[in-house]
């Protein structure tokens, strides 16, 4: 298995924009804390976060490959599970369907992440610290800000067991923790 070193320095071999790594090491923050809030394994749920858009930028513009050419990348690296569940947030494309609670806390917390991000960017400092749940409550509802957070696949955290105020601040909580590293 993967270490999370090892899967780190693989992230900065295939990703060179450092918006595109920030939300990998964002959503690996987050899967952490919904993992813990579960009683799964972090480091399982933080790999699959952080790798999830290892090839992004292979496939921007072809997004019917993305999370495929990832496939191919972390061939032997990672489990069938763990691949599985990276391919599963690329659903509409790979046609992999998300089951386990793994699978649809990627497609969550990879949406939810772009929405904190865009929440902490408007506060006047900048900084996720002062981003309150009920800042995110808000602006999940203005359908105008942030337009590329998917609110649809934010909602998947419902599937799971996360009611969404619940799933908001296990979020951010979660994001918190790496808001220095993402510069936030």
């Amino acid at each position: 298995m993967l270490s999370r070193d090892d899967a780190f320095n693989l992230v900065k071999k295939h990703v060179s924009k450092r918006n595109v790594v920030f939300h990998m090491l964002a959503v690996e923050a987050i899967m952490k804390s919904c993992a813990k809030h579960f009683g799964e394994d972090e480091k399982l749920w933080g790999l699959v976060g952080l790798l999830h858009d290892i090839d992004y930028e292979r496939t921007e513009i072809a997004p019917e490959k993305h999370s495929l050419v990832a496939e191919k990348i972390l061939k032997g690296l990672l489990s069938d599970e763990l691949t599985k569940a990276i391919k599963t947030h690329n659903f509409l494309h790979t046609g992999v369907k998300p089951e386990t609670r793994m699978e649809k806390a990627l497609i969550a917390c990879d949406a939810i992440s772009g929405l904190l991000v865009a929440c902490a960017l408007v506060m006047p400092s900048k900084k996720l610290a002062d981003v309150k749940v009920e800042t995110v409550a808000k602006k999940f509802k203005d359908k105008d800000f942030a337009r590329g957070a998917e609110r649809d696949r934010i909602l998947v955290c419902e599937e799971i067991g996360f009611p969404r105020d619940r799933f908001f601040e296990i979020a951010l909580d979660g994001l918190k923790n790496v808001a220095k590293e993402i510069g936030l």
